[in-house]
C-alpha cells in the first residue's frame, strides 16, 4: 500500500526487531492513517525537495516493539506520528534546519549528531495530523534533550 507517491506501508512498519523476535508490527487503520499524513507531510517533502532516495530507518512500531527496543509506549511512533531517517549525503544538522525552516512538523530531534562528522546520527521528526504541532525542536546526544538544534 502506498501512503505518498514515493513511501509505502511497508517501509514505515518494517522493522528487523520485530522480525527477529516475532513480534507482531501490524498497524491499525487509525495507524496507517496517521502514517499517510506523516509521509505527506514530511518524508515526501523532504523526498521532493532533496531528490534523494531514502527509506526511514523507523517508523510505526507497536506497543510491544517499542517494548523490545527500549522506547516508551507513549512515543508518536506508536502512534505512526513519527519516522527516524537521513539522507545518503546530506549532512544531518542541514536536513534538520531544512526540514525546521520548510515544513510544519510536531517534533524535530537531531539524535546523537556530532559536529564534524555530518553522516552521525539521524532525525527523528513527528507530525500530528489531528492536533496542533508544536514545532519543538531539539538536539538528543545519547544522555540529555537540549532545545533547538545544535551543531
Amino acid at each position: 500500500m502506498k501512503l505518498s507517491r514515493n513511501f509505502s506501508l511497508n517501509e514505515l512498519t518494517k522493522s528487523q526487531m520485530a522480525i527477529r523476535h516475532q513480534i507482531d508490527n501490524t498497524p491499525t487503520d487509525i495507524h496507517v492513517e496517521a502514517l499517510e499524513a506523516l509521509c505527506k507531510a514530511i518524508l515526501q517533502p523532504v523526498r521532493d525537495h532533496f531528490d534523494i532516495p531514502f527509506t526511514p530507518s523507523s517508523g510505526y512500531r507497536s506497543l510491544a516493539l517499542c517494548e523490545a527496543v527500549g522506547s516508551k509506549k507513549s512515543s508518536q511512533h506508536a502512534k505512526g506520528e513519527a519516522a527516524d531517517f537521513e539522507l545518503p549525503g546530506i549532512d544531518n544538522y542541514d536536513l534538520a534546519c531544512w526540514i525546521k525552516d520548510n515544513l510544519t512538523f510536531d517534533q524535530l530531534i537531531l539524535e546523537y549528531y556530532k559536529s564534524g562528522d555530518p553522516s552521525s546520527g539521524w532525525v527523528h521528526c513527528s507530525y500530528r495530523d489531528k492536533g496542533q504541532n508544536r514545532h519543538e525542536c531539539l538536539t538528543y546526544n545519547g544522555k540529555q534533550y537540549k532545545a533547538g538544534l545544535i551543531k
